[in-house]
């Protein structure tokens, strides 16, 4: 059994960031996340690329916020369990939260804060025979590493950002790079529209349109060819190391959606002000915590993180004061 003041659901940026705000007031906090690395959806499936809206960081890669964030928690050594998901939650008759996770670990705390951005996610995979034998030896749904693809064949399929980003992306480093999408038009920002426009004409990236996936070619989990298909059934065959198909993320709420809280469209209904969620002594941050007008960005949930925690103070430790101070004049304790 782990006791700690705050339990926080959720290790990506604003799980993180929120772990600091609690350690500043004094606050213990104890992670728990279903993957088995902190950062939430920008270690997972986009690490390497680029995030301008961070303040004070004109430009930082996922992964290294990610670092940074990391760096920024560590003083106050939280509690780590990651790889694991929260199945059960429960009030204590005393005050607090019982949380039980799928190994069978139990975690005590006065507080709760769900920083689980889209819940529970995984990718929408297509429809084609064996292609579990080919996932993550060279079918995969999300890009880790630039650098190993260099020198492969890719084949990418879909027609939206993530799509459009790696097709960009990995034309300078790949051998080839053919995009695969069932229309010819694409959903994503003008600007990576352009680019790509300007790699195809440059014969950098080959626009394979309008055709979807087909079938597999390969053996022992190494692709040779991806078969794709058009409108009328005329079929091709795409000679290819890689394949990496992006459509869209398949999100739930999983167990949290159990817990009695006031839901909206799958999104936790909180106070704009607190981060509370229906339930007292919950608190929901980040993209999956909703209220009118809620702006999705990781910034916006650093600041709900920081006022979450001040939220939380007076129910973890009662009767203390809290007065309002800068990191200027606190200092960062430990340091």
């Amino acid at each position: 059994m782990q006791r700690r003041d705050v339990a926080i659901i959720g290790a990506g940026p604003v799980g993180l960031f929120a772990v600091f705000e609690c350690g500043m007031l004094g606050l213990s906090c104890h992670v728990i996340d279903v993957l088995d690395m902190p950062g939430g959806q920008c270690a997972a499936l986009y690490p390497e690329k680029p995030i301008y809206d961070i303040p004070g960081y004109p430009v930082i890669e996922a992964q290294q916020l990610i670092e940074r964030l990391s760096e920024q928690a560590a003083p106050f050594e939280p509690l780590y369990h990651l790889g694991h998901r929260v199945d059960r939650l429960e009030a204590l008759p005393g005050g607090g939260f019982r949380l039980g996770t799928d190994d069978g670990n139990s975690i005590e705390a006065g507080a709760v804060i769900v920083a689980a951005g889209v819940g529970a996610f995984g990718p929408n995979r297509p429809p084609l025979d064996g292609i579990e034998s080919f996932e993550g030896k060279s079918v995969f749904y999300l890009v880790q590493r630039r650098e190993e693809y260099r020198g492969r064949r890719v084949v990418i399929a879909g027609g939206g950002d993530s799509a459009i980003d790696w097709a960009v992306s990995l034309a300078e480093v790949a051998a080839s790079v053919m995009l695969v999408h069932r229309r010819d038009k694409f959903r994503a920002a003008p600007e990576m529209l352009a680019r790509l426009k300007r790699l195809a004409a440059d014969g950098k990236v080959e626009l394979v349109t309008p055709f979807q996936l087909h079938g597999l070619d390969g053996e022992n989990g190494q692709l040779r060819a991806v078969t794709v298909v058009d409108l009328d059934g005329k079929t091709r065959r795409l000679e290819a190391d890689r394949l990496l198909p992006f459509f869209g993320l398949s999100m739930n709420l999983g167990p949290i959606a159990q817990w009695g809280l006031a839901l909206d469209q799958s999104h936790i209904a909180v106070d704009q002000a607190t981060g509370a969620t229906s339930v007292p002594g919950i608190f929901a941050v980040g993209d999956i915590a909703t209220y009118p007008a809620k702006l999705k960005l990781i910034l916006t949930g650093f600041a709900e993180a920081a006022q979450a925690s001040r939220a939380i103070f007076p129910l973890v430790r009662p009767g203390e004061a809290l007065h309002f101070q800068y990191s200027t004049t606190t200092g960062v304790p430990g340091r």
